[in-house]
């Protein structure tokens, strides 16, 4: 017996409930789309160039306008020719590709008709071939248009902050908007950063280099080879690329914002990353020990490093002035992100330089406050939400956040000595709060980009609306 599973589905019989067979070898064929269908379906595709918001129908129209004068004027020249030339042979042959046996209105309607898709094609291919080298494959060109076009038209939005959680948001924000400001603070003195700040009198430029990748157009090798740490080599040990990048633009154009905004076209980012003072500065601290004793600690890995708990904390010299371009974005913006990230090492320095956090208060846009997922050694041991809202109104004031947004998704190892950050309910009495399940499934004690960019941006356009031009 012939086994062949093959004979074995050919032998099979398909009946319905009165035991007729259901199963017909023509009708039940996968149909090939006929020539209609497939012209159809093209047509409702290349009708999305149509679609408002696009800003392509304001140029389509103008090339119609041009073209048009100039189909006027080379008639009218045509025309002269043709009434005031003595006969030759090669009238008739004018006379006959005009159509002139035929009514003038046909003739119209043929000319313009071919006219038109003429037209429409050359645009079409001119389009197609310009842009094709930008177009992400699997992306169709009107899709990638759509999509620019709607980020650029997108709220201005400046967050504020530094290390990996800054830049874990940014990363999920550029798809909904080009118009992001990450303030970034620049009191780090350990790891690379540090060792350039000490040797080559440059402010740090490791947290900035993060918030630059997180926003470059394209994170793929580029800014792989911008974030890669030499494991080794003398004098390179430990260092990244893209601050040594960094710190030699600073030489090259005499400015360290310079060298950043340089940094960022050689990555093709959206938005602007700025510093949040160009002031050499060093984070202080007074500590609580076990002891009750406090103690005082200067530099920002020795707070790190030090156990006890943060009771104040400060910048030297004090009157730290903020970079103006910041305050700017700051007073401009439609909303106003502070975290996550460290938050004494992070955030705070940033809301401790003198204006910035006056011109966060000042400002018209709504507030938002990001609470961290897990707690940190060192800095917020036993925390939760509600003590980092406390933490920073003890230091900046109180009423400057809108809304808080938390964590409350509590699955996964977050590591030795490490808690979730949970949310007081005491909290809810203090201000405005939103929970959602925030984590990254593979990193536990971080936020996903995805997933908090959405919710901030959901609240944001739950309070204001779609902004439109």
């Amino acid at each position: 017996m012939n086994l062949n599973p093959i004979n074995l589905i050919k032998r099979l019989k398909c009946v319905d409930a009165l035991n007729e067979s259901c199963y017909h070898s023509f009708s039940m064929q996968e149909r090939k789309p006929n020539f209609l269908s497939r012209f159809w379906e093209g047509l409702q595709r290349e009708s999305q160039w149509f679609r408002p918001g696009l800003g392509y129908k304001r140029w389509l129209i103008l090339v119609f306008i041009g073209i048009t004068l100039l189909a006027v004027g080379l008639a009218l020249v045509i025309l002269d020719v043709y009434r005031n030339v003595p006969d030759t042979w090669w009238l008739p042959i004018i006379s006959t590709l005009s159509l002139r046996f035929l009514d003038r209105p046909i003739r119209v309607f043929i000319f313009g008709g071919i006219g038109v898709v003429l037209i429409l094609i050359g645009i079409w291919g001119s389009n197609r071939s310009l842009l094709k080298p930008f177009v992400q494959p699997g992306k169709s060109l009107v899709e990638a248009l759509d999509s620019y076009r709607r980020r650029d038209r997108g709220p201005r939005i400046v967050v504020l902050g530094g290390g990996h959680g800054l830049a874990s948001l940014l990363r999920g924000l550029k798809e909904y908007t080009h118009n992001i400001t990450a303030i970034v603070t620049v009191t780090d003195d350990g790891g690379s950063s540090g060792e350039l700040r000490k040797s080559m009198g440059v402010l740090p430029p490791g947290d900035i280099r993060n918030c630059l990748a997180a926003l470059s157009n394209n994170e793929d090798l580029l800014s792989q080879v911008f974030q890669y740490r030499f494991a080794n080599g003398a004098g390179l040990e430990g260092h990244s690329l893209g601050n040594l990048l960094i710190t030699a633009l600073t030489e090259i154009t005499g400015s360290f914002e310079e060298a950043v905004a340089e940094s960022g076209r050689v990555l093709a980012v959206f938005g602007q990353v700025l510093p949040s003072t160009l002031t050499d500065v060093r984070l202080l601290a007074d500590l609580e020990i076990q002891d009750g004793k406090r103690i005082h600690v200067s530099g920002e890995s020795q707070i790190r490093e030090t156990e006890g708990h943060v009771r104040r904390l400060w910048l030297d010299p004090a009157n730290t002035p903020a970079f103006p371009p910041a305050i700017s974005a700051v007073l401009s913006a439609d909303l106003i992100v502070i975290g996550p990230g460290s938050l004494y090492s992070s955030m705070l320095p940033n809301l401790l330089v003198r204006d910035l956090a006056e011109a966060v208060r000042v400002s018209q846009a709504l507030k938002f406050f990001i609470c961290n997922v897990a707690t940190e050694r060192g800095e917020t041991d036993r925390f939760n939400c509600l003590d980092h809202v406390r933490a920073v109104e003890e230091h900046v004031g109180v009423g400057m956040f809108d809304l808080v947004i938390c964590n409350n998704h509590f699955e996964g190892y977050l590591g030795h000595d490490v808690d979730w950050v949970r949310m007081d309910p005491d909290l809810m009495q203090h201000t405005s709060v939103y929970c959602a399940d925030l984590i990254d499934p593979d990193h536990p004690w971080r936020h996903n980009s995805e997933r908090l960019s959405k919710a901030v941006m959901d609240l944001f356009y739950e309070r204001t609306g779609p902004l439109v031009e």
